[in-house]
């Protein structure tokens, strides 16, 4: 099977690249000492970010070993990557064709990405690369909707999604149903807030979800517009105003079975 890169992606992070580097929430701060504890890598460990879009995870990757290869498909990300980290090797390919050897691999790690290629394919190339009791791990912040001003701006764009690959529709996990190449060894959860304007850390965050980048300028204006209005009606806010957007951090973390 030849995958391609899905058009909300290609388009979207493409043109947006530059935003997503900006409005898009760090990670938590315990995330790296949680990691380091779990995997017990050794200091010289071989770690790859796929999916690494702008490097926005290299700096939780950067204690754990200075040995990192960032990649994604989209070369306008990695520039923004470059830009932030320019002594990071980086490599433009595709989850089911890497451009790395046979076995060299302690880790790999998929933050904000793995819902776009979880597939049979993928793991296989993954279990590929990895060395014996190798490492996968998947990383995602996601939008506190049990916050209802949160909750109203996820009804706002879930008319939008399409068949955009998401993660909170649970079908990255298919996958790992099917196959018999990882098995599961940990989880955790995170909590974090991204402090900031509201036009910065919640209009501006929005805008940068790839199937809405992907909109005319004009329907992202508008959009722009709701979501300060949602904003402003739940919490008397305006578009200069200080917020706390919510987040919860999903830690997944996956061994190679040989």
């Amino acid at each position: 099977m030849t995958q391609s890169l899905h058009p909300a992606a290609q388009q979207g992070f493409s043109t947006a690249a530059e935003l997503y580097q900006q409005v898009r929430p760090d990670y938590p701060a315990d995330l790296s000492p949680w990691l380091a504890e779990t995997l017990s890598l050794p200091v010289d460990a071989d770690l790859v970010d796929l999916g690494t879009g702008t490097g926005k995870f290299i700096a939780y990757l950067l204690p754990l070993s200075s040995h990192i290869t960032a990649i994604d498909p989209v070369p306008e990300m990695l520039a923004q990557l470059k830009l932030a980290h320019p002594d990071i090797h980086t490599l433009e390919g595709m989850s089911h064709q890497l451009p790395l050897p046979d076995h060299s691999v302690n880790a790999v790690f998929c933050a904000q990405s793995f819902h776009w290629f979880s597939n049979l394919e993928t793991l296989k190339e993954l279990d590929r690369v990895l060395k014996p009791q190798g490492f996968l791990v998947l990383v995602w912040n996601q939008r506190d909707i049990t916050v209802d001003w949160v909750k109203a701006l996820a009804d706002c764009i879930a008319p939008l999604e399409g068949n955009t690959p998401r993660y909170h529709s649970g079908a990255w996990r298919k996958v790992f149903e099917e196959q018999n190449l990882f098995q599961p060894y940990a989880e955790t959860q995170m909590q974090q807030l991204q402090h900031g304007p509201v036009e910065q850390v919640v209009s501006k965050r929005l805008l940068s979800t790839s199937f809405i980048a992907a909109l005319p300028k004009e329907q992202q204006q508008q959009l722009k517009q709701q979501f300060e209005q949602i904003i402003k009606n739940y919490t008397d806010k305006g578009a200069e105003d200080m917020i706390n957007f919510p987040y919860i951090t999903y830690v997944y973390v996956f061994k190679k079975n040989n």
